[in-house]
């Protein structure tokens, strides 16, 4: 084992693969969850391996709060967690959610987000190590449509921010990335599901300064950074990745 462990949340996807490597290539070995691809999940871990960093796959289902504060006890080591992981977000305009739908979305994006973080503040201070959510650009410009994704992530930048306030005496720094339209990932299940079609791509496309979407190597790069010593005195921020739409 090297000299500093990453945990990344939901490093089975797209985006969460891409971090776990981008992690790898900064020094850090990598813990990473998975729910069910463990396919996946063995493919990104052997990617970290090929980089030369130790990477182990664990399955946990992050609303269950006490095999995840499990995990976070059970590591050798902790310093940096990476919450990349959240639920399917179907697009509904807000008259046609249920409330079954939005308690559901809450549950599984930020309480579960709660049930990571919460517990690894202690191991964090150890560390004097730091954490990074992943959030959306639309807390900042809301796009229709987009509730389910808002509402839970703008609770879990609260939560970011929360403890970024109480813990930099401790050493521990908070930090998010607000995504914006990233060609992997959520995008694909969108497309898939038929919430998204070429004309509403064309739509997004037009409504980004950089005229393009970004990629998930683009988005990692930026997790890695607030996750390591290069960004060392910030802490409680969000940075959007998301090529200007926030704008």
């Amino acid at each position: 084992m090297g000299e500093r462990l990453a945990l990344v949340a939901g490093g089975s996807g797209g985006i969460g693969s891409a971090i776990c490597q981008a992690l790898a290539r900064d020094g850090f070995d990598v813990a990473l969850t998975y729910r069910h691809n463990v396919e996946a999940a063995e493919r990104t871990a052997e990617a970290v391996r090929e980089l030369g960093a130790t990477a182990w796959a664990h399955q946990v289902d992050l609303t269950d709060i006490e095999a995840t504060a499990a995990l976070v006890r059970a590591l050798p080591r902790l310093d940096t967690v990476i919450y990349a992981a959240g639920p399917s977000i179907p697009m509904r305009y807000t008259a046609q959610i249920t409330p079954q739908e939005f308690a559901h979305q809450l549950a599984a994006d930020a309480a579960a987000c709660f049930n990571l973080l919460q517990p690894a503040i202690e191991r964090l201070r150890v560390s004097r190590g730091s954490m990074v959510a992943l959030v959306t650009t639309a807390l900042l410009r809301y796009a229709t449509r987009d509730l389910l994704s808002a509402a839970p992530k703008g609770a879990v930048e609260q939560l970011v921010r929360a403890i970024a306030a109480e813990e930099g005496k401790n050493g521990v720094r908070a930090n998010c990335v607000g995504v914006g339209v990233i060609a992997t990932g959520v995008l694909d299940d969108l497309i898939d599901s038929g919430d998204y079609h070429q004309e509403a791509l064309e739509a997004a496309r037009r409504a980004i300064p950089m005229r393009r979407f970004g990629s998930a190597e683009e988005l990692a790069d930026v997790v890695a950074f607030l996750a390591g010593t290069r960004s060392a005195y910030v802490t409680g921020q969000t940075l959007r990745v998301d090529g200007g739409y926030s704008v």
